[in-house]
């Protein structure tokens, strides 16, 4: 299935979704191609936030004729660049490491791959509300809004990664 098609799924629920893509051959590159693309999506969902805060830092570069605003803004763009799609991806590596070896210490048998998988997934799986965290954290700004939105995308993470470790288990006990 297409990922978008995937994605809508995982919302609906996980399971099935978790069922078709542990059962594909292991794929090194496809788990990472989940990975660069949920990191280049929260790094365009930053946009609106950073755009805001040059706003209220310095409105008077803020004029949009002459290219000041694009002067202003693109040192931050850069870092967030630099933070979303080089430092992001080697943080969730460890992640999912620490996540298979936490499965195996709860007693849940997640092969190392299934755990990458399963991680980078998730975090490609909830983009569509990275990119709403983004955009309330661009016109809305910091406040309860903020925070119930990023609360709901880090739950809809942690739903997506338990229940893809729980199918990883059952899948690896049906193999086993």
């Amino acid at each position: 299935m297409a990922v978008s098609t995937d994605i809508v799924a995982m919302y609906r629920g996980p399971a099935p979704v978790w069922r078709r893509l542990l059962s594909r051959a292991q794929s090194e590159p496809r788990a990472l191609a989940y990975l660069m693309g949920a990191c280049v999506i929260m790094f365009v969902a930053q946009w609106p936030a950073i755009a805001r805060r040059v706003w209220e830092t310095d409105p008077a570069r803020f004029n949009t004729e002459g290219g000041a605003f694009q002067q202003a803004v693109q040192p931050e763009i850069g870092g967030a660049l630099l933070g979303a799609v080089i430092f992001l991806p080697l943080i969730f590596y460890v992640l999912a490491l620490v996540l298979s070896l936490l499965s195996r210490v709860a007693g849940k048998r997640v092969a190392a791959f299934d755990g990458r998988l399963i991680l980078f997934w998730s975090l490609l799986a909830a983009t569509p509300l990275a990119l709403l965290n983004g955009l309330v954290a661009g016109f809305v700004g910091p406040g309860i809004g903020l925070t119930i939105v990023g609360a709901l995308w880090f739950g809809v993470v942690l739903w997506f990664v338990g229940t893809g470790v729980r199918e990883a288990h059952r899948e690896a006990g049906v193999t086993a």
